[in-house]
């Protein structure tokens, strides 16, 4: 990049100009993927369910609520909410589940598939032909009083183990009994879990599932279970309804806070640094294009939580260009010529700026995975536009300098006879 800037600079900005076009609210020509906004952009409903853990044991308490939120959130995607948001928080034996459902029309429908208690199911497997049929049987989940993620002791792979109450361990010994080297398929609210094959009548109540898992989803299995099988019924507490023009509403004001925001900004650091503020300024553009192109290609759901980071990182953006700025000031204060001062001012800022956006990014990382909801979204945009804020002022900046800023061809003596 050092010998060609101009080129590395040109791939930039066209780069940058594509993001422009991609990021168009409405688009150029054709009609282009829209823009995934949150609850608060685009209105919908937000929901909070109690969740009744009396009837739980505080060991499975918190597999339960997990449970939960991963069968409601499988209900939402069935019920064709796009990008819903459901998290859950826990504090002793009271824990709530929260649904965001934006541009939700008819929610009276999704509260009804919301609100049923999770429904898990056995059920025999027979093969007819080239069909595979599934026949009820009334082994449920309220017959299970607990699962847990349990390691094979001569293999220590992961395994499920289930555990029935009396009248279940009766219930599935007679089955297994029946089905000894058939599957048993496992249904939660309708849809196939599992289907392991019964090796021998299991007697004692216990049961292990085993067989190519990982922990992971193992784990998975585990909360599945405890949500169908543990009584630990949701109760509908709060319904928020946001109408899609107070969603609008926010938007144009963020759009016009931002706006504003960006343009002070650059206008100061044209006043104070001038040439230079003006190569700033336009880095901050095609930063803002290329992060708003990253945004909407992941792509991200945002809220104005989200848009707040962002808007975060602009300043941050520009607080890297003033320490290189100031850096390469003082280098030709002591006589150094344009281009070595460009150099040692973007070798003697960057300590500086790497430690700034390593905290941030540090911050950003925590936020995100120990959080929920709209602190996440918050989190996730501040460290992308970290990272790209990075990339903007190292090296967009820095090909702007060295294309235009070229030190001054040394006068050519000349001798006459």
């Amino acid at each position: 990049m050092r010998r060609h800037p101009g080129l590395f600079l040109s791939l930039i900005v066209i780069l940058a100009i594509i993001a422009g076009v991609f990021v168009y609210p409405k688009g150029i020509g054709e009609k282009v993927e829209p823009w995934k906004l949150g609850l608060d952009l685009v209105g919908g409903s937000h929901l909070v369910y109690q969740i009744d853990l009396s009837n739980v044991s505080s060991t499975n308490q918190a597999s339960v609520v997990n449970g939960l939120r991963n069968v409601i959130e499988r209900r939402v995607n069935l019920f064709g909410v796009s990008e819903p948001n459901v998290y859950t928080s826990q504090s002793g034996n009271q824990a709530q589940l929260f649904v965001d459902l934006a541009g939700v029309k008819n929610i009276s429908d999704a509260i009804n598939q919301i609100g049923q208690t999770p429904l898990l199911q056995f059920e025999e497997v027979q093969t007819v032909g080239s069909s595979t049929q599934y026949i009820q049987t009334n082994l449920t989940g309220q017959y299970i009083t607990g699962a847990q993620l349990t390691f094979d002791p001569t293999t220590n792979a992961p395994q499920v183990s289930i555990s029935f109450n009396k009248d279940g361990t009766q219930i599935f010994s007679e089955m297994t009994a029946a089905n000894v080297g058939k599957p048993l398929a496992i249904f939660l609210d309708g849809q196939l879990i599992e289907a392991p094959t019964v090796t021998e009548a299991i007697t004692g109540g216990q049961a292990v599932i085993s067989g190519g898992f990982t922990v992971a989803s193992a784990q998975q299995l585990v909360q599945r279970f405890n949500a169908g099988a543990l009584p630990a019924p949701i109760t509908l507490v709060s319904q928020q309804t946001i109408s899609p023009s107070l969603g609008a509403d926010s938007m144009k004001e963020v759009m016009i806070a931002g706006l504003i925001g960006t343009l002070l900004v650059m206008l100061f650091m044209i006043f104070y640094y001038r040439l230079l503020g003006v190569f700033a300024a336009l880095a901050l553009l095609i930063y803002i294009a290329l992060t708003l192109g990253l945004f909407k290609a992941i792509p991200i759901t945002l809220s104005l939580a989200g848009l707040a980071g962002f808007v975060l990182t602009i300043g941050t953006a520009v607080d890297a260009n003033v320490l290189i700025f100031e850096r390469i000031k003082e280098e030709l204060k002591r006589g150094l010529p344009k281009s070595s001062a460009i150099e040692e001012g973007f070798r003697r800022a960057w300590p500086s700026i790497r430690d700034s956006n390593t905290s941030t990014i540090i911050t950003s990382i925590i936020l995100y995975f120990f959080t929920s909801s709209f602190v996440q979204g918050f989190a996730l945009t501040l460290l992308i536009g970290t990272l790209v804020s990075l990339f903007s002022a190292i090296t967009t900046t820095r090909l702007f300098l060295r294309f235009f800023l070229k030190d001054a061809k040394p006068a050519t003596a000349s001798v006459k006879a």
